[in-house]
């Protein structure tokens, strides 16, 4: 009986080896197939669990501007949808165009850094020498609102209409300041083409931001400023709203014209919204745009565009992008009407 049973004790250890053979040979083909998932689908991985890790919103202008606390409570309302921080980041410089620009360099995109696009970077080719093609190193995410942009003066100017601003201006050529947010910001394009189309000169005063200049403003040292943001200004008493440049008269100053009124064919159209860096997987673009269009429709989002005179115009990053090509052609032909030589 003993052999027998010596012998069956050696099957059974033979077999236990096998077994654990077995499992191991299951367990390595597990861990190869999973490698061989991550290898040729890392993205359709990384967008099933996306996001997983805070979100930096790079807002290319300086603290204290217009559009500051706007992206503010939007990154507020998008934290809220998305389930991970949106973190609010200011990299300004050019103008409005360092911020956004820098991601034209940072490769392919995962969906973790966000920037707000608007029309300067979009021009930027056009005028100077640059390191990124705006139609072709960006991923257009959403397009959020639309800047109603107006003339202002300080409350106790001289000038109580955009009439005698301009008269003064052709009596006084070069020697009422113009105050703008960069050589190539749409409101110095836009300032010179009034100054073009009334006959009249200004000299041209550069900032680095809308609080800067409304401050410059406010203090007489700086004698017109043309941008958005007028809103909390002007409700305060500071300054005095000329003109606007948009389509139809504000609802909130329906007493103050748009310049188109007044004979000269002036309307900005300049939404601003979100891009990425280029390559931005589908799954995770469509995301960001779910979460991003219910973000827009946030009532203190909402409230704060309210309270700076912009216009709410959510769109889809595929209409966004058509947008951009149909403005780059646009830029050029307004760029070559006030005669701008690039740099």
């Amino acid at each position: 009986m003993k052999p027998v049973k010596l012998n069956t004790t050696l099957k059974e250890s033979q077999m236990t080896m096998r077994m654990v053979q077995l499992k191991r040979r299951i367990f390595a083909a597990g861990l190869l197939a999973v490698a061989s998932l991550a290898w040729h689908a890392p993205s359709a991985v990384a967008a099933d669990v996306f996001p997983s890790k805070p979100i930096s919103l790079i807002l290319p202008f300086p603290p204290g501007g217009s559009v500051d606390p706007i992206f503010r409570t939007f990154a507020e309302a998008a934290t809220r949808e998305l389930g991970q921080p949106v973190v609010l980041m200011h990299r300004a410089g050019a103008g409005g165009i360092t911020g956004t620009a820098a991601l034209a360099t940072m490769g392919d995109a995962d969906g973790y850094t966000v920037a707000v696009m608007h029309n300067s970077v979009i021009r930027a080719p056009l005028v100077q020498k640059v390191n990124f093609d705006p139609l072709r190193d960006f991923t257009y995410v959403a397009g959020l609102f639309g800047l109603a942009t107006g003339i202002s003066v300080a409350a106790d100017a001289p000038w109580k209409n955009m009439q005698e601003l301009l008269d003064d201006a052709k009596k006084r050529p070069g020697m009422i300041s113009w105050g703008n947010i960069g050589a190539i910001s749409i409101n110095r394009i836009y300032a010179e083409r009034l100054a073009k189309q009334a006959g009249v000169q200004f000299n041209m005063v550069p900032f680095k931001g809308g609080g800067e200049a409304f401050t410059a403003l406010i203090g007489r040292h700086l004698d017109v400023y043309g941008d958005p943001g007028f809103g909390g200004q002007v409700q305060g008493g500071k300054v005095r709203l000329l003109a606007t440049i948009t389509s139809e008269r504000l609802k909130r100053y329906p007493q103050v014209p748009t310049l188109k009124e007044l004979g000269y064919d002036l309307v900005i159209q300049s939404p601003m919204g979100l891009v990425t860096p280029k390559n931005l997987d589908p799954k995770i673009a469509a995301r960001l745009s779910a979460a991003f269009q219910k973000a827009s429709n946030d009532p203190a989002y909402l409230n704060q565009l309210q309270l700076f005179d912009m216009q709410p115009n959510w769109t889809s990053g595929e209409a966004y992008a058509a947008y951009a090509r149909a403005q780059y052609a646009r830029e050029a032909a307004m760029l070559n009407e006030i005669g701008f030589k690039p740099e």
